[in-house]
């Protein structure tokens, strides 16, 4: 097959696996899509569900994402507006504590490295 497909570029495109999404029409999301999509063609939050619901079906399925990055964004947008917050960057998201290891982590540790 490989000595066939690289004989003649137009029949390379055989050997490509194609990505194919099936939407149940009658479920609840779907349905739910549709209609928001009737209201207000244009709105961002609902492209950005489209989106998430086709890139995580593509991770489900063993497929890598082309732009992982942007799959985070549209994940920290969607809880940054299902929670009802101003819209974050992740970049900007700020995690605090003690970082500092406490004596009986150190302890532990030390006692770990002479097993």
């Amino acid at each position: 097959m490989k000595a066939q497909a690289l004989r003649d570029s137009s029949t390379s495109s055989y050997m490509a696996s194609k990505k194919t999404l099936e939407l149940n029409p009658s479920n609840s999301i779907v349905r739910e899509l549709k209609k928001k999509v009737a209201e207000n063609n244009a709105d961002k939050s609902v492209r950005d569900l489209t989106y998430l619901l086709f890139e995580t079906a593509l991770i489900t399925s063993g497929f890598t994402l082309d732009d992982p990055a942007s799959f985070a964004k549209r994940i920290h947008r969607m809880i940054s507006l299902g929670l009802d917050v101003d819209d974050v960057e992740p970049s900007e998201v700020m995690i605090t504590g003690d970082v500092t290891p406490s004596a009986e982590s150190a302890t532990t540790s030390a006692m770990e490295e002479i097993d």
